[in-house]
């Protein structure tokens, strides 16, 4: 009964990790244009489903843990031995591994672009506060930094 009851699971967090995947992707759209309050809102739609894996996670580990397995994939593995249905069993969790691996790249692609764009932010701040010049030119086409700081106010 823990076997049918994992490859549930298993299904439903293929369908939850497909849906989050799309949301990472529509999110790397977004930071890209900028759009804050496309991100805010899928910031939202993405915390359920990440609290959903979180829970199906649990109660998987629970379940191999009743049979008195490991909690990990070794132990879904020794199930799928005992079980009628270990082939699904074992595909369905390789299926769902790439799956969540792929999560796993898209939300760091994003977060890659989050710091470039902080990075970049900061730097206009800065030239904007006076505290950061910019790198100029002087008559003879060498760089010079900017001898003379002022605040954006008396610019």
């Amino acid at each position: 009964m823990a076997d049918q009851r994992i490859l549930e699971i298993l299904l439903s967090d293929i369908n939850i990790a497909t849906q989050l995947l799309d949301i990472l992707e529509q999110e790397f759209t977004a930071l890209s244009e900028r759009k804050l309050d496309a991100l805010q809102d899928l910031l939202a739609q993405k915390q359920p489903y990440l609290r959903q894996l979180e829970q199906h996670s649990k109660e998987r580990s629970q379940r191999l843990m009743q049979e008195h397995l490991s909690a990990d994939q070794q132990g879904l593995e020794q199930l799928a031995s005992q079980s009628s249905i270990g082939a699904k069993l074992l595909e369905t969790s390789a299926s769902l591994n790439n799956l969540l691996e792929q999560c796993q790249a898209a939300n760091l692609r994003n977060g890659r672009l989050i710091r470039s764009n902080q990075i970049s932010v900061n730097g206009m701040l800065n030239i904007i506060r006076g505290t950061d010049t910019p790198t100029l030119y002087d008559k003879t086409g060498s760089t010079a930094p900017s001898t003379k700081q002022r605040p954006f106010s008396q610019a």
